[in-house]
């Protein structure tokens, strides 16, 4: 039964895009020591926590690895970039499959509550509890490109830029690779005439709805796929609400789950 939810959890396809990624086990040179489990067993394990929701100590035994070993090793892993390295790389493959339509892309954002840790604050929708705030860009079709985090009470413009910034080179089916749409799509809350003149510096063409000018029934015509993005993450009940003390960790569960979600876009 192990090896069945570990396949499932763990894909072949996934397991050997993560294998190019993951840093070479540590080697004790005076030798001995206890076995070491294996990382797929392991990471079957991460991501039964990110799609659960459960606490590390409710791991289930039938993984192998003790709860402690799952989460040192998704310390581990997280301090390494490793799950933004999977992100880049599933990206990658996609672009090289012409999956990738950088014609139009659209930024959003969602809250949550969290109750601890590093970049918090104040919810403004949720009667000032404290909260985080995650941060998503994505292509026209509603494939994750980056995405970052910050407290609750940060407001969504501020997220544009660093956003944009970090989108990585993409591998295209032809020509070379490439990391800038033709036109961003954003709600009202990036109507800012500063935002305009930055992408427009970088020939990315802005349609950003203008406070008082534009409906708001329109804003969704091209807009949705980023909307239908923020409920796939949904799916991974550890960001429903924020558990992690460190914001890296946050971090981490929030790149699991857009690498995951490039990767079905891959696998099917």
């Amino acid at each position: 039964m192990s090896v069945t939810i570990v396949e499932r959890l763990v894909p072949d396809g996934l397991w050997e895009l993560f294998q190019r990624v993951v840093p070479a086990p540590p080697v004790r040179r005076q030798g001995g020591g206890r076995r070491r489990y294996g990382d797929r067993e392991v990471l079957a394990a991460i991501m039964f926590v990110a799609t659960s929701g459960c606490t590390w100590r409710q791991t289930p035994e039938m993984f192998g690895p003790s709860w402690s070993t799952v989460y040192r090793r998704f310390t581990e892993w997280s301090k390494a970039r490793v799950w933004a390295k999977l992100h880049r790389l599933v990206l990658d493959e996609l672009g090289r499959k012409g999956e990738l339509d950088w014609s139009r892309c659209a930024i959003d954002s969602v809250n949550m509550r969290a109750l601890k840790g590093e970049l918090t604050g104040p919810n403004p929708v949720d009667r000032g509890k404290k909260g985080s705030k995650i941060h998503l860009f994505t292509e026209r079709t509603g494939l994750p490109l980056s995405v970052g985090i910050s407290a609750a009470n940060t407001h969504d413009s501020l997220g544009l830029e660093p956003l944009i910034r970090g989108i990585p080179p993409n591998r295209s089916r032809r020509g070379p690779r490439r990391r800038r749409p033709a036109k961003l799509h954003a709600d009202k809350g990036y109507d800012y005439d500063h935002l305009r003149m930055w992408l427009r510096s970088r020939r990315i063409t802005p349609r950003i709805a203008r406070k008082g000018v534009e409906s708001s029934t329109r804003l969704g015509r091209h807009r949705w796929t980023v909307e239908r993005t923020v409920s796939w993450l949904g799916g991974f009940r550890r960001l429903h609400r924020r558990y992690e003390r460190k914001a890296e960790h946050f971090l981490a569960f929030t790149g699991i789950a857009v690498a995951v979600i490039c990767y079905r876009r891959l696998a099917g």
